[in-house]
């Protein structure tokens, strides 16, 4: 689990993960024989009933907090549960060997304003053992305010802004020598720190502007194994044991994954348990250490 003790660190480990040696055959043989994420991808769509969540999130805001819920925080804090319980979503291939994080980054796009021009900036959610929902929401809510009250949005997206607006020749051979320092892991910290390509899941809510879930690629660039987006709620039918027919809110979510790193059966059990702490959202008041205890059939 992520929130276990860092183990010492060795030779062929990275500054941000450690080098699983005792990988299955396979998966290390696929990632020299699909070097490239992109040629590895798994799409999994899946409808997921919400209806106990959403009574959840109101009674949470009932009492007028001064950090609202919404279902993107619960989301996120679903997928950093998850994740620690599921420790292969939060490895990676790069320079053809599998690597384990030493942490849990979410990662996701925030607009300053909702306007076609708007100014786009990354934002990232780093897991802390003890957080629960409620330090969740704050830190998403707390962060989000502190950009969009910015002058400029500083950090990671600065520094990208600065990149890509270099010279043809110099950006061209700057991307060749940063390509190259990724394939080692040698990364230096103000490319990597806070860059959405750098973390264990990049998150996009596409339902806060109406939108379904979709289809979005992995990079072959960084170490971004899991892309999730989450689209509007929808009413749906559902057809209980007995034969009737219930009106239930529903989400669809999109996830794309590198089948490298783990396989389409530990992925789609991993989505079961996004269901059940859907169903049972009283988990989410649990620290991110303390496990959901939820049985696989």
């Amino acid at each position: 689990m992520a929130f276990s003790e860092k183990p010492k660190h060795k030779w062929g480990d990275r500054r941000d993960a450690v080098w699983v040696k005792d990988a299955p055959g396979l998966n290390v043989l696929m990632g020299s024989l699909y070097p490239h994420r992109t040629d590895c991808e798994v799409y999994l769509k899946q409808e997921i009933d919400v209806t106990e969540l959403l009574k959840y999130i109101d009674e949470k805001n009932s009492g007028e907090p001064e950090y609202k819920t919404t279902l993107f925080h619960c989301f996120v804090a679903m997928v950093a549960r998850v994740v620690n319980e599921r420790p292969y979503l939060n490895r990676f291939i790069q320079g053809r060997r599998i690597y384990e994080r030493h942490d849990i980054t979410i990662s996701f796009l925030a607009k300053r304003r909702f306007s076609d021009h708007s100014e786009e900036s990354l934002m990232q959610y780093v897991a802390k053992p003890d957080d629960d929902l409620e330090a969740i929401s704050r830190f998403i809510v707390g962060d989000v305010n502190k950009m969009r009250s910015a002058p400029t949005s500083g950090g990671i997206t600065d520094t990208i802004n600065t990149i890509g607006h270099l010279p043809r020749p110099i950006l061209m051979l700057a991307v060749k020598i940063v390509r190259w320092l990724d394939f080692w892991g040698k990364t230096p910290r103000f490319l990597t720190d806070g860059d959405s390509n750098c973390a264990t899941v990049m998150m996009s809510n596409l339902g806060s502007i109406k939108c379904p879930s979709v289809y979005h690629h992995l990079n072959n660039y960084g170490t971004t194994s899991v892309f999730i987006t989450i689209g509007k709620i929808h009413k749906g039918q559902q057809i209980n044991d007995d034969g009737s027919i219930e009106i239930r809110d529903f989400v669809d979510i999109g996830a794309t994954l590198d089948e490298r790193i783990a396989d389409g059966f530990y992925f789609a059990r991993s989505l079961k348990l996004i269901q059940h702490i859907c169903n049972n959202p009283e988990l989410l008041d649990l620290k991110l250490k303390e496990e959901s205890h939820y049985e696989f059939v």
